[in-house]
């Protein structure tokens, strides 16, 4: 699979240019500079251009870094309101079997 470029979803895609995009006004409200941002997220300004630009190849984690630091709530407004929500899904996936069977296909050609 060497050489092979990763394809993407449209909807993926359109998801990180929303993110990169929301991720760059907000930084603009705060008068910030990308060199600021990549300052505080500990990493180099090009890598807030790929976040901002929807790059699918930046790490989630630091895509999510980026658009904590500049104030956008991404699945809560806070902290303790992203825990419980964590927890709630921990909760419904302790309910789910542990192992997820393959639906068989029912035989009935007689």
């Amino acid at each position: 699979m060497a050489g092979r470029e990763r394809v993407y979803s449209g909807y993926t895609r359109e998801a990180l240019a929303l993110l990169g995009r929301q991720t760059q006004l907000a930084r603009k409200q705060l008068g910030w500079s990308e060199q600021a941002l990549a300052d505080r997220a500990g990493v180099d300004r090009g890598t807030v251009r790929k976040v901002e630009a929807g790059n699918p190849r930046v790490a989630v984690g630091i895509s999510l870094e980026v658009a904590s630091l500049v104030g956008m709530p991404l699945f809560a407004e806070d902290a303790s309101a992203l825990a419980f929500e964590r927890r709630s899904a921990e909760q419904l996936l302790a309910l789910l079997p542990k192992k997820i069977q393959p639906k068989r296909q029912l035989d009935d050609d007689f």
